[in-house]
């Protein structure tokens, strides 16, 4: 039920126990001798037309996660469903159509965008192959339209990636993904490449997108501080699990995991004379081929119990909204 007391809408986007596991090869005949648990049964639901942040420190999982989604790299168990479909069993011409629907913005603006291939090429290919234009004029106007949609000019049409700046080749990954007019998108750490003022005018324009679109978006990234404004929600992962899950606001007044605590801590403080206590995490972040057994942060975490290192924390509902996986509460 939702405040008004009506059933509440299913989510655009619900992932139930998804997990992703990468065998490690060795030998002369590469036989697989262990796996590494990049995503470690996890589970979110997106509603249509909110910001899932999705944050931790690098190697958690975040963008192995939204590729699983994407069905770019296939998970080992778990269900995805999306606008109510099973993600996991589409296959051939019904895996092409959720493209349509479902699209990635990459995160190096450098090496995602063919350097071969024009702009207009680049941002018009998905036209072409879901055959959404029917002439030459309507692809050339198409293709204008979205390059203006994001900031970009007509007569960027014929130039190469390589005669833009970072900033520039962003935007055009962002027009490549809206030209299938996608439901929703996943933001794969979209800014954590470009200069600090370039971040805020892209986050900037996502916001702006998703207004006039009625977009959907799941926003990877590795700094708490970049998410913060955009999200609806944030989850924190950490070795491939999800820790914390919470409305955004709440999440930043007052964090319940040790792990989330020790994220914030480290967000810089734009006033000088504030003063923040910052935790610190002590050693490395444990191996993903062997990680530790009960709660993954156990080995770090400056408030472990006994039982931390022998149960696995369910996640619990501390307040409307907000769950935490730690046997603390």
């Amino acid at each position: 039920m939702d405040a008004s007391g009506q059933p509440a809408p299913a989510p655009l986007l619900a992932v139930r126990d998804l997990v992703k596991n990468f065998p490690v090869k060795r030998g002369f005949l590469a036989r697989a001798v262990e796996e590494v648990h990049a995503v470690d049964h996890i589970s979110f639901a997106v509603g249509a037309g909110e910001t899932l942040g999705l944050v931790g420190e690098s190697g958690c999982g975040k963008s192995t996660t939204g590729r699983c989604l994407l069905r770019l790299v296939e998970p080992t168990a778990g269900d995805i469903r999306f606008a109510g479909r099973d993600v996991r069993a589409l296959r051939g011409s019904a895996l092409r159509m959720l493209a349509r629907d479902m699209q990635i913005i990459f995160q190096d603006p450098y090496a995602s965008l063919n350097p071969r291939m024009t702009v207009g090429a680049i941002v018009g290919e998905a036209l072409i192959i879901h055959r959404l234009v029917a002439t030459r004029r309507e692809f050339a106007d198409r293709v204008v339209e979205l390059l203006e949609t994001v900031g970009l000019g007509a007569d960027h049409m014929r130039r190469y990636p390589h005669e833009f700046s970072g900033g520039q080749r962003q935007r055009i990954g962002i027009a490549r993904a809206l030209a299938v007019s996608p439901k929703l998108i996943v933001c794969d750490e979209p800014v954590s490449a470009l200069d600090v003022s370039i971040q805020a005018q892209i986050i900037n324009l996502l916001e702006d997108l998703q207004q006039k679109f009625g977009l959907t978006y799941l926003f990877i990234a590795h700094d708490l501080s970049v998410v913060e404004h955009i999200s609806t929600r944030v989850a924190v992962m950490y070795l491939g699990r999800i820790v914390e899950l919470a409305p955004a606001a709440q999440l930043y007044a007052a964090p319940k995991h040790p792990y989330t605590e020790a994220l914030l801590s480290a967000v810089p403080i734009p006033d000088p004379t504030a003063k923040r206590r910052r935790i610190r995490l002590e050693g490395d972040v444990p191996n993903p081929i062997h990680p530790p057994a009960g709660c993954h942060l156990h080995t770090r975490c400056p408030r472990a119990m006994p039982i931390c290192a022998a149960e696995i924390p369910p996640p619990k509902e501390t307040a409307p909204g907000h769950t935490v996986a730690c046997h603390l509460y």
